[in-house]
């Protein structure tokens, strides 16, 4: 331990619990006081004290902040074990919710039949949570957010409680300012948070809502250290990488595995070893093992097999070098999962696991299958779980995987096609559209049939070809930002309200619809969005007043998820069969409601608003067999097994008057 650095500590025993914050030295001298003191005639109970548990800090004030933060699990532990041993608790608490639990247990100790089991020792307190870390060897765009997100349905099926993080080395605060092209789709999250696309993945995968937490950039890391800098928290310290980066990230990770209070925290280390940018990420991880134990972590890494054509083999020498450059910062992995578009045999397995010093059962080879939803399946055969779970000491359940085995069973088995358009701008890269894809998909699956998707460039059907249209049986025109393209778009939505062909806009799929219908249906020739025109005179969509002053671009829009009231009767109330939800969004601009009442009266109806009407969320035209836009984001809650239901309902309606090609 070095001189200087703050801790928080506990020493304890079977019946007694002390807290303490203080310097290194001071640890040792408080042992010693309390062995002392037994010696002196304390009973013998108080001879068992011992360090129990130890937290390092560079700043004093985290560490008090620990303690609290200790001392509070602490307490709603003994008020959880007096609920349990007495019933009538409750009575004792009534109507003075901030009465001091210390006083409360005085009073009702002797309710506790068992003096041995009031104070239990740390660990029956404190969260317990294991932890397991993926990188990625060779090149980026392997798969390590599928890997992360197979084993976290994996453990989450043997009834381990699981949450998943994203340590993206990147300068950017978060995805959300970065271009499509540049970084595919941007994926939100409940409490607001823009994230990489991989945060989907991990939500569709454990079917959990994750938090802000579970991503983090290297920008937000170095904001928060010069932010406590320029408060004078250091006191005058010089900050460097280690240990004032790599502390503010393992404090990140901590802070995760907290808030989620997860039994197994999941993290993927974006990016490449060796790649500059996410080398404190890796020095992190390697000290929390130190600090954690071998025990309580475990690292996969994530690697590519490269297939040479002229000699028609696979090579393992770069995952070899890969392990080796993670070695020499002092990662050994406890399992290597081996990618390639080709199947792989034992002996390479053997040489992977001889040159790389790990057991061969923890080689995992992971060729390219026909969908990411088989996965989980195919790791299972390969016990991965069962080898993590081992390792690492997990208690698990009844293993229940029901609900993928159909799935996979369904993927294979569906033997009709149906053709969908998705109309946007980014179609050159299919990963801007992300979850849109992934929704589509599995409300296909629900209705045993095979999405095949018709990409379709805006920019094309600007300059009049509809040939794409004419041979799809729904439209899709999901989210995005600026006005390249957005006529192209309208043409699409009146070839749909036109030809009855089942429509589902969101986001600005909803403002193409809303400006489409006012332009061709309501005679108003110039109707537009602010955001395309900013001057137009008949503004049907516009800026969000709280949104008008707004200069910067990060982080600002209408964020996450609000509440949305259903008219009852539309085809949203019949989707969803509720008379509220709540949905996630992403968006500047807005209906503007002078623009309501003639809407109505035309068929296009409110179907669903916010804050008693002032915020309109989801529009249908009545006139219609299925039109429906949307103002939020609902691909975002879609999960495999579970097809969001607007989806569901979509694909249905596309089904009714298409004709369904069999294989």
């Amino acid at each position: 331990m070095r001189t200087g650095d703050y801790y928080t500590y506990i020493i304890t025993n079977k019946y007694n619990t002390t807290f303490y914050v203080g310097m290194t030295g001071d640890i040792e001298n408080r042992i010693s006081e309390h062995k002392e003191g037994a010696t002196k005639g304390f009973s013998k109970k108080y001879r068992l004290k011992k360090l129990a548990y130890l937290e390092e800090f560079t700043n004093p004030d985290d560490a008090i902040d620990r303690e609290k933060q200790l001392k509070n699990w602490h307490r709603e532990w003994k008020i959880n074990l007096i609920k349990q041993s007495n019933p009538n608790f409750k009575d004792l608490t009534e109507g003075d919710p901030e009465r001091d639990p210390e006083i409360i247990l005085k009073q009702v100790q002797h309710m506790i039949q068992d003096d041995s089991s009031q104070f239990g020792m740390i660990e029956n307190y404190m969260p317990k949570c294991k932890y397991i870390f993926i990188t990625g060897g060779v090149c980026s765009g392997l798969g390590k957010g599928i890997a992360a997100a197979s084993i976290g349905a994996l453990l989450k099926a043997s009834g381990i409680k699981v949450s998943i993080q994203k340590l993206d080395p990147y300068l950017n605060i978060d995805p959300g300012t970065m271009s499509p092209f540049q970084h595919g789709e941007v994926f939100v999250l409940d409490d607001g948070m823009e994230t990489d696309l991989d945060l989907g993945h991990y939500e569709r995968f454990i079917d959990e809502s994750l938090t802000k937490y579970s991503s983090v950039t290297t920008g937000q890391i170095y904001s928060d250290v010069l932010r406590k800098e320029r408060r004078g928290d250091f006191l005058g310290k010089t900050i460097q990488i280690v240990p004032h980066i790599t502390d503010q990230i393992k404090k990140m990770i901590k802070k995760t595995a907290e808030t989620s209070k997860a039994n197994v925290l999941i993290c993927e280390i974006g990016g490449t070893v060796g790649d500059i940018e996410g080398q404190p990420f890796l020095e992190a991880i390697r000290q929390l093992r130190r600090n954690l134990g071998e025990e309580n972590t475990f690292f996969i890494h994530l690697t590519l097999l490269p297939y040479l054509k002229a000699s028609e083999e696979l090579k393992t020498k770069p995952t070899q070098m890969s392990v080796r450059e993670l070695r020499s910062i002092g990662i050994h992995p406890d399992m290597i999962i081996a990618r390639s578009d080709i199947d792989i045999d034992q002996e390479l397995l053997e040489k992977i696991a001889l040159f790389c010093d790990i057991e061969k059962k923890s080689v995992i080879p992971a060729p390219t299958l026909d969908s990411i939803y088989k996965v989980p399946l195919s790791f299972n055969k390969l016990g991965v779980n069962k080898i993590i779970a081992k390792k690492l000491k997990l208690k698990t359940t009844d293993f229940k995987f029901d609900d993928w085995t159909e799935l996979a069973g369904k993927i294979d088995q569906v033997n009709r096609v149906i053709k969908i358009g998705l109309v946007g701008k980014y179609t050159d890269l299919n990963d801007a559209y992300i979850s849109v894809v992934e929704a589509l998909n599995s409300a296909g699956y629900f209705w045993d049939v095979k999405v095949e998707l018709e990409w379709v460039d805006s920019e094309r059907l600007e300059a009049g070809d509809l040939t794409q249209l004419k041979n799809i049986a729904g439209v899709v025109i999901p989210g995005g930002f600026g006005d390249r393209g957005t006529e192209g778009k309208i043409a699409a939505a009146k070839y749909a309200r036109e030809n009855n062909l089942p429509y589902l806009g969101l986001c600005l799929g909803m403002q193409i619809a809303v400006i489409e219908f006012a332009r061709n249906v309501l005679g108003i020739k110039n109707a537009n969005s602010e955001e395309f025109s900013p001057k137009t005179k008949d503004p049907v969509i516009y800026i969000m007043p709280e949104q008008e002053k707004i200069k910067k671009k990060g982080g600002t829009m209408r964020l996450g998820a609000y509440p949305c009231k259903l008219k009852k009767g539309t085809l949203a109330y019949k989707a969803y069969k509720k008379d509220e939800i709540s949905e996630r969004h992403r968006h500047r601009f807005e209906f503007n409601n002078r623009y309501k009442e003639r809407m109505e009266k035309a068929g296009l109806i409110v179907a669903g608003d916010f804050l008693n009407g002032k915020i309109v969320e989801i529009m249908e035209n009545k006139n219609h067999p299925w039109f429906v836009g949307v103002q939020f984001h609902p691909e975002f809650t879609s999960r495999p097994t579970k097809p969001h239901p607007l989806f569901r309902d979509f694909m249905r309606s596309c089904m009714k008057d298409s004709t369904l090609v069999w294989w």
